[in-house]
């Protein structure tokens, strides 16, 4: 304590170490299975990492790159956009290279809000999303996505999103395909938002992190959509499309007076970030659909060991249609607190999980709900699964 003030800010008093680091801690101490923070247990394509050992001796990188990135990752991004989805960036002017999607995401709140500024953010939410608004000064406002027993999907409740602009909203912050739940936004629903960030003329940040595993339904990017072409700043990354997530290498492509905007936030955080890297990310992006293809078809089959294994053991699952987690509700099994379901958990059958209710404001809404992440190897998972049987004994 220094004259009479705690040392940490205020805006992030509420944010103390993240459960990711407390699970991750009682996995190491239990010798627990680590289906909690979601990273692979497997490097990603052998040719993208001899790719930036190329990168590294060539001597490109390793000095500070340029500030928006290396010309050819920023090229290499544009062509995905332009590939994937029909949508035309300028490399030079609308795509930014970060330090992950953390940063990004990061540098987008930073730039874009003033204190005071509202942010709609769905709820459940990637946890930095709420230490990022709180950094800028904003407010946060949860949208709950809701449980449907009968389906087995979390979905948007579009009247109760329009309801929770007001005239202090400044922006939207969506993810889709959303971690934890696993929905997908469907285009009905995009662009039902699009139409609502037009007419309300609301800025909207979109994390596609999880764009290329998508195994029900469509990915479609929110700035395809009319009038989101100007507002929308879209983010992604090369951690969960190629596993390198250690790499940190994000990226933003937006108009040119959003992308100046974020940048002039991003320069003052990490300036430039993993230089060889970018190299063999811009090489990624430039591999064939079969890769891609072949990924998605990889998690699928781990998504569905993991949920058959999940329903096996008592749980009710719910099946996600993308990224690499499953969200379950443990009422089934006689369990309320995910909390607590979860720190015993390793000692009860040697499994690591993450309790859902630290992605909620609305705390009670996320209380008997746990998430596995089946990002891992086809034996750790059957391992994990044998384990977790025990919960039906």
């Amino acid at each position: 304590m220094t004259q009479g003030r705690p040392l940490l800010n205020r805006r992030l008093a509420e944010f103390g170490t993240t459960i990711f680091a407390e699970m991750s801690a009682l996995a190491v101490r239990t010798g627990a299975i680590n289906l909690g923070q979601g990273f692979p247990d497997t490097d990603g394509p052998e040719e993208v990492r001899e790719a930036a050992v190329r990168a590294l001796r060539a001597g490109h990188g390793n000095q500070y790159p340029p500030g928006p990135g290396v010309p050819e990752l920023r090229t290499a991004i544009a062509a995905h956009q332009q590939r994937r989805y029909a949508l035309t960036y300028d490399p030079d002017t609308e795509v930014l290279v970060t330090a992950g999607a953390t940063e990004a995401i990061a540098a987008s709140m930073l730039a874009l809000l003033e204190p005071g500024d509202e942010v709609i953010a769905l709820e459940p939410y990637y946890d930095s999303y709420a230490a990022c608004i709180a950094m800028a000064g904003a407010s946060r406002v949860p949208v709950t996505l809701h449980p449907e027993p009968s389906t087995g999907t979390y979905r948007l409740d579009l009247d109760e999103l329009r309801a929770a602009v007001t005239p202090r909203t400044r922006l939207l912050l969506l993810n889709t395909p959303h971690n934890p739940t696993g929905t997908v936004l469907t285009r009905e629903e995009l662009a039902a938002i699009a139409e609502l960030a037009c007419e309300r003329d609301l800025l909207v940040v979109t994390d596609e992190v999880y764009e290329h595993l998508v195994f029900e339904g469509e990915h479609l990017p929110l700035a395809a959509f009319p009038g989101m072409r100007e507002r929308t700043v879209t983010i992604s990354s090369a951690g969960k499309t190629f596993s390198f997530t250690g790499w940190k290498v994000g990226w933003i492509t937006a108009s040119p007076e959003l992308v100046t905007a974020v940048r002039s936030a991003k320069q003052f955080l990490t300036y430039v970030s993993a230089g060889p890297f970018q190299y063999a990310v811009a090489e990624a992006l430039r591999l064939p659909d079969s890769y891609f293809d072949e990924f998605r078809a990889d998690m699928r089959a781990k998504r569905d060991l993991l949920a058959d294994g999940l329903e096996r053991a008592g749980f009710k699952v719910f099946r996600p249609a993308g990224t690499y987690f499953v969200t379950t509700d443990i009422r089934p099994l006689g369990e309320s607190d995910g909390f607590a379901f979860c720190r015993a958990l390793p000692e009860r059958c040697g499994v690591v999980a993450i309790p859902n209710a630290v992605f909620y404001d609305h705390r009670e809404e996320g209380a008997p709900f746990v998430r596995f992440a089946f990002c891992k190897r086809t034996g750790v998972l059957e391992e994990a699964v044998s384990r977790l049987k025990t919960l039906a004994a």
